[in-house]
């Protein structure tokens, strides 16, 4: 099979690659790097059924010419990562829906089978400890605070993709993965593991807004990945959205506290107010997220299987190396 990833020299994009590669599959990769790193995938590149395009989606032409060869597309590219959301909002905008939309364009004239990367954020910020189904409602701040610019983007192409499925029967399932962790990621944009892992291990303070209550479900990225390459091949998937996630939930208060622990680090814990950073005014950080994953166990079967100790361990280990 032919695999097209956009943002395929990204953290979960590498995975994705590295995985279809060892099914024997061919991989074509396109990526700007404006959030990613090349690095991820170099060890990919003299790989024969491997090929890596330094471009962008919103090139229509690079982009027919890439569509036409696939068979399959996992959509990726955005512009991630609360940092740079914060920094770049017309940016985000642009690229994640334009450039989902020159996507689904091209798709559609060969009815290609695209599976589309929303995101966990388009739940906003509803209350209440009670886990997020695919059908439950959005709830979001005021359109002055900017977090909700990456929310909103992917909204949009979520309705995008819907509509094309609708109307047009382009085959396209929409993922929205819950806090994804491993090798790879980077703390550069606001990602906490990667973060938090590299202040224990220099001996920095491991920085925690707030005070650290708010909780997440953590999905290492292996189980991510099956998720991912089982809904590709799932014809019942088509039309739909699924939550991809775990049921391995913290507090970042906990999180930072494990970290500190499996890293043997003398850091302190520091917590700092939110009016005390640049996010102050432009940002407003959720009490609680995680999935209800019934719809996608029942439909591939999916079963995470890497607890978040272990998954700590293994990029503690990374980051060391």
């Amino acid at each position: 099979m032919k695999v097209l990833i956009t943002g395929g020299a990204g953290f979960i994009g590498s995975h994705l690659a590295e995985r279809h590669l060892s099914m024997g599959d061919d991989v074509e990769i396109i990526d700007n790097l404006s959030t990613s790193d090349i690095t991820n995938v170099q060890h990919l590149e003299s790989h024969a059924k491997c090929n890596c395009v330094i471009d962008d989606i919103l090139n229509v032409e690079v982009m027919r010419s890439l569509v036409a060869d696939a068979e399959l597309i996992y959509h990726l590219a955005a512009a991630v990562g609360v940092e740079y959301v914060l920094q770049n909002p017309l940016q985000t905008l642009t690229t994640n829906i334009r450039g989902t939309e020159i996507l689904l364009e091209l798709a559609n004239e060969q009815k290609k089978r695209v599976v589309l990367l929303s995101t966990s954020e388009i739940y906003g910020k509803k209350n209440g400890h009670v886990p997020f189904r695919e059908d439950s409602d959005r709830i979001l701040g005021p359109t002055t605070v900017v977090r909700w610019t990456y929310s909103t983007t992917k909204a949009v192409d979520e309705l995008l993709a819907l509509a094309y499925w609708r109307e047009k029967r382009l085959p396209t399932t929409i993922v929205r993965p819950f806090n994804v962790i491993g090798p790879r990621q980077t703390g550069r944009y606001g990602m906490v593991v990667p973060r938090f892992i590299r202040q224990a291990l220099l001996g920095d303070p491991i920085t925690v807004y707030d005070n650290g209550e708010q909780t997440r479900c953590w999905t290492y990225i292996d189980d991510a990945v099956d998720g991912l390459v089982a809904l590709a091949q799932s014809d019942a998937a088509a039309g739909e959205i699924l939550n991809l996630g775990s049921n391995f939930e913290t507090s970042i208060k906990d999180l930072a506290i494990k970290i500190k622990g499996l890293t043997n680090s003398d850091s302190e814990i520091a917590f700092i107010p939110f009016s005390e950073t640049r996010r102050n005014g432009l940002y407003e950080d959720l009490v609680y997220r995680a999935p209800d994953l019934e719809k996608i166990r029942n439909l591939v079967g999916y079963d995470p299987k890497v607890d978040l100790d272990e998954a700590l361990r293994r990029i503690i280990e990374y980051f060391k190396k």
